[in-house]
């Protein structure tokens, strides 16, 4: 099983980014002792160097890992801002969110069944008189794709296979496009409050 885990400062200024950037390289080193590989599979920089407004990483396991769980929810990092060390202001979060990845559509052949028909027409010499047409369905998925261009029927079923793989990587597509709208929505609906774990200070000391 494959997981995202989200690290996002949210709407925050840059102090937040500048927590994620921290507690992204906080979480990669427990994964390294953990022996658990992090893959980075998107950061979005903050507006200062070093910082993000968001990275997302990948790691396969069975379960969410025992290590991680203390870090799944808001994090705090209580601190004079280092960029505006006048602002009143001393308390920053950052959200840790696991999300479920799209589930991709692996196509076997084996998947999809081929049924032949007359092809149909206006009329006159161009429309086939034999079942040279060919309707291609992707059983998991249900999906179809129909082919009666051309006059052999081999040609007919390359078309309609070909035309069902486009039609599954739109839908592919369509669920990733889905899954970077929640990784959005997870960004912008950060929770201030009741922090999972508390920094204090430029040492990031963590708070008994």
């Amino acid at each position: 099983m494959i997981i995202w885990l989200q690290i996002s400062a949210g709407v925050g200024p840059d102090e937040c980014c500048l927590v994620a950037a921290k507690v992204a390289a906080l979480i990669s080193d427990e994964a390294k002792l953990k022996l658990t590989e992090l893959q980075l599979i998107e950061a979005v920089e903050g507006k200062k160097a070093g910082t993000f407004q968001s990275i997302v990483f990948s790691l396969e396991c069975e379960a969410v890992p025992a290590w991680l769980e203390p870090w799944i929810g808001s994090i705090k990092w209580v601190s004079t801002s280092p960029y505006r060390p006048n602002h009143g202001r001393k308390n920053w979060f950052v959200g840790v969110q696991v999300l479920r990845p799209p589930e991709s559509l692996d196509f076997r052949l084996s998947d999809v069944r081929i049924d032949t028909c007359r092809a149909s027409g206006p009329g006159g010499q161009h429309v086939n008189k034999t079942d040279s047409a060919v309707r291609a369905t992707h059983l998991p998925t249900g999906l179809v794709a129909i082919s009666q261009d051309a006059r052999s029927q081999s040609r007919n079923r390359d078309l309609a296979i070909e035309r069902l793989m486009r039609k599954l990587q739109a839908a592919d597509e369509g669920r990733a496009a889905n899954s970077k709208l929640r990784l959005h929505n997870q960004h912008s609906q950060l929770e201030r409050g009741r922090p999972v774990k508390t920094f204090i200070g430029k040492g990031y000391s963590l708070a008994p």
